[in-house]
């Protein structure tokens, strides 16, 4: 079956996500995760990238990317995903070893608005879901722990957001999102869905090009 063309258009932002082959754990160390964020850095300003959020997790990350150019998405993850591996392997002695990531990475459009919130209280939520920690911000590997507690340099890896956060942001990410939110949200990552309100995914789903059984399956966004 061919692959489905990959959607990036600039001033969209978009949920990237990739795992590890085999959901094999490739973080264990601080390092391991600094090296990660170091090449985020670098490929930020390679690209020229807007980064409005992130968590990296022992076996995967979320990225929620906001390009600045039709070809920023893939210069960034081209250059910070092929940099990864090959340096990964280097650092660990394991060349030769077979693919680290179980495929190529995933991206779908965020409509701009309550559904982008959402997301990004989704991705930050990740630590908290998995049990990792008892609060969202005190996971380090994360764009919330850069926001709340991080140094004025550190804080320069993020880009201003496209919408406002609400006042009570630290608190609902520490609040499990509901069943309902989590579905849709999972079921974007699974399908590569467009994440938005029914009609905007129908005419996201059209204008790209994407597969028709992506359509109808929109549920409304919730706390």
């Amino acid at each position: 079956m061919p692959r489905q063309a990959r959607v990036a258009v600039k001033d969209v932002v978009y949920h990237v996500i990739n795992r590890a082959n085999g959901r094999a754990q490739i973080f264990e160390k601080d390092a391991d995760y600094q090296h990660f964020e170091s090449l985020m850095q670098d490929a930020q300003e390679l690209a020229n990238m807007r980064i409005l959020a992130y968590c990296i997790m022992p076996n995967h990350w979320h990225l929620i990317l906001h390009p600045c150019t039709d070809t920023n998405l893939a210069e960034f993850m081209s250059w910070l995903t092929t940099t990864h591996v090959r340096q990964y392997r280097s650092r660990t002695k394991s060349v030769g070893y077979g693919h680290l990531y179980q495929d190529r990475y995933k991206s779908f459009p965020v409509e701009t608005n309550e559904y982008c919130t959402a997301l990004i209280r989704y991705v930050e939520q990740n630590p908290l879901r998995a049990g990792l920690t008892k609060k969202a911000e005190d996971w380090q590997w994360s764009s919330l722990w850069r926001r709340e507690r991080g140094s004025i340099e550190q804080k320069k890896l993020l880009a201003e957001l496209p919408i406002d956060l609400p006042s009570n942001y630290l608190a609902s990410v520490n609040d499990i999102l509901n069943k309902e939110v989590l579905s849709t949200i999972r079921y974007s990552v699974n399908k590569g869905k467009p994440y938005g309100r029914e009609g905007w995914t129908d005419t996201m789903i059209e204008k790209f090009e994407l597969s028709h059984t992506l359509r109808g399956s929109g549920r409304p966004v919730g706390s």
